[in-house]
């Protein structure tokens, strides 16, 4: 069986950089090189350049004259940031998703409920348990809230995989099903308090 290449343009190669600031595999402020990457990638620095520019957009790295391009370091003070913009804007987004929801959406988030509960390890878990969150919210009708929220659960996934890699577990999640049941129900009132209740035990 052939092995797929990374994608070359600059959002693939920004995705693929993304997933390992996210993962710890590029420790904080550690160095990006250009040469290194678009050597990885069989591309010119031209596409590197503007994966660059996405990560720093994102704040998953910072550019400074003189120095280059880093990996953002890890802020208690930015974490603390990112969990409460979640705490208000996930809700909201979600307030305005669960009555466009269609019963394929419905079925599609149960789907990565059972991938979250049925993951064996850390990084399949984060990835399933994102793409739900996400999921529950991708009906609101507004893009530039989603994409916000989006980069917040990026930078949240990441604090959590370096506090809880070594000591997580599998584990069924109670409020994915009881949200699920609100969802099932068209019960938007109960939706979003599970979800508020959730986001402050996870987050």
């Amino acid at each position: 069986m052939a092995v797929s290449k990374p994608s070359v343009s600059s959002d693939g190669i920004a995705d693929t950089l993304t997933v390992r600031i996210v993962r710890g595999e590029l420790a904080p402020d550690a160095k990006l090189r250009q040469d290194h990457i678009a050597e990885e990638f069989q591309v010119s620095h031209v596409p590197v350049r503007e994966a660059f520019l996405r990560l720093v957009a994102k704040g998953l790295a910072v550019s400074k004259p003189h120095v280059g391009v880093r990996v953002a370091p890890l802020d208690q003070a930015a974490h603390r940031e990112v969990k409460l913009m979640r705490a208000a804007l996930e809700p909201l987004a979600l307030l305005h998703s669960a009555p466009n929801l269609t019963q394929d959406d419905i079925g599609q988030l149960e789907d990565l409920r059972l991938a979250c509960d049925q993951a064996d390890n850390i990084y399949d878990w984060e990835a399933a348990n994102r793409a739900f969150h996400l999921g529950t919210m991708a009906a609101c009708g507004m893009p530039r809230l989603l994409e916000e929220v989006g980069n917040l659960q990026l930078h949240g996934s990441r604090h959590m995989l370096v506090q809880y890699k070594d000591r997580w577990k599998p584990r069924p999640d109670h409020d994915h099903h009881a949200l699920m049941a609100a969802l099932r129900t068209r019960d938007v009132k109960a939706a979003v308090a599970t979800f508020e209740r959730h986001l402050s035990r996870a987050i």
